[in-house]
């Protein structure tokens, strides 16, 4: 088949889904990946058909407004200023994706590219598998992604509408541009005012998860739904690491990695003072992820090394605990490597993930990054090093989760709805 996939966000989001379109190009299937104009060279370092659309995820978190509105990790406010930027781009994003679908007989999308999938899928009447990397489907089990966990004890009921509430926040917020990009572009009508989650398209097929099932056990009321295991991407084949990175880690003790993914600090040389003060403090070793401004590598003491962008699945087996933001795709990384973990939420699903290492017992309770100081992160650290029976059921997740492999179990079903002709009835 010819497939199309539309992946939005950071570079973590849109990660997965190079590795789902990876696993697809492998069994024969022609694998079109649509997403931000700066993920280029990442796509098509994994041999897929790269299409850009406009915009740069990284360098809209960098400006000033947006640090400010992260470090609050007020996620409405983060919602609407995120949801007046693709406002802008709709139109762009419309044109750019109605290019790169024809001709195409399936479309594969996550939350990042879903509104613009949907409508997608109604002009060009090709079908659409939602596949996902944080629960987007309602369920009684557990609150929203975007709620307090704590939620969870005032019952199914609740849980469940929190779930709808998130899916209106969402849609809410993308509403605008898709009734630009449908009577701009498209030619089609407007989308209902609650958006279009029972629309034939968004109800036909199956609902892929890049989970572990370890990690979230699949609720008894997901009906018509596959978690399949993550999709990882690992680093690429011709890719080696800097000789400086591996004499640094050869030299000592498995450092620990400290880095924030594409979160970005309002005072980045408050947040560097404060991390290499946690680290001294706890006398280990560190890897310090660079996009620290006003810390240079001379600042560095020797049992701190910092580096550039290197592949997690390759770099977190080799350190003894990483402190991150919470991000889906690092913390399935870190779940994979086996090792305790220190979640800094700033916003968004980032607080649920932290909550649910903490569950698991495999990392600590989250320090969300506006109560984060140095003496807390210290003693997060300590725990993540120190803690046995922390250390030992991380071992034993990072097993089960190394065991699994999502990329082909979602492949199998894809191959097997094809097989069957559920792909064919969409005209």
């Amino acid at each position: 088949m010819r497939i199309a996939i539309i992946a939005m966000g950071s570079r973590g989001d849109v990660q997965p889904y190079i590795a789902l379109g990876k696993g697809l190009k492998a069994v024969g299937h022609q694998v079109r990946l649509i997403t931000h104009e700066n993920f280029e060279e990442l796509v098509t370092a994994y041999g897929l058909e790269f299409c850009p659309v406009k915009g740069n995820v990284q360098a809209f978190m960098e400006d000033p407004e947006n640090r400010k509105l992260l470090e609050s990790g007020n996620f409405l406010a983060i919602n609407a200023r995120t949801a007046k930027a693709s406002q802008q781009a709709a139109v762009d994003w419309a044109e750019g994706g109605l290019a790169a679908c024809q001709s195409m007989e399936l479309l594969v999308a996550g939350v990042g590219g879903l509104f613009l999938s949907l409508a997608l899928a109604e002009k060009l009447k090709i079908p659409l598998l939602q596949a996902y990397i944080f629960p987007f489907t309602p369920t009684n089990a557990f609150p929203a992604i975007l709620f307090p966990q704590s939620i969870a004890k005032l019952g199914g009921v609740v849980n469940r509408l929190s779930h709808h509430l998130f899916r209106q926040i969402m849609w809410q917020g993308s509403r605008a541009g898709d009734e630009l990009a449908r009577q701009q572009v498209l030619d089609l009508p407007i989308a209902p005012f609650w958006g279009s989650y029972d629309s034939a398209q968004f109800q036909r097929y199956p609902i892929l998860y890049g989970l572990s099932s370890s990690v979230i056990a699949k609720p008894s009321d997901w009906q018509h739904t596959h978690i399949t295991g993550y999709w990882f991407l690992d680093e690429a084949p011709d890719w080696t690491p800097p000789p400086a990175l591996l004499e640094f880690l050869q030299r000592g003790s498995p450092p620990v990695f400290i880095g924030f993914g594409s979160m970005v600090s309002r005072d980045p040389e408050e947040t560097a003072e404060l991390v290499l003060q946690a680290i001294q403090l706890t006398g280990q070793r560190a890897l310090l992820q660079s996009g620290w401004n006003g810390l240079r590598k001379s600042d560095l003491p020797d049992t701190v090394f910092m580096v550039d962008s290197i592949p997690h699945s390759w770099l977190f087996p080799r350190v003894a605990a990483v402190v991150h933001h919470g991000g889906a795709g690092t913390t399935a990384v870190g779940l994979r490597a086996g090792i305790p973990i220190v979640v800094i939420p700033f916003f968004g699903d980032q607080p649920f993930w932290g909550q649910r290492v903490a569950e698991l017992g495999v990392g600590t309770a989250p320090i969300p990054r506006k109560k984060l100081t140095a003496e807390r992160l210290a003693e997060a650290i300590h725990q993540a090093v120190s803690d046995r029976a922390m250390r030992q059921r991380a071992t034993e997740l990072g097993a089960k989760i190394q065991a699994e492999d999502g990329v082909a179990n979602a492949v199998a079903i894809v191959q097997e709805l094809e097989k069957c002709g559920a792909f064919c009835n969409e005209n």
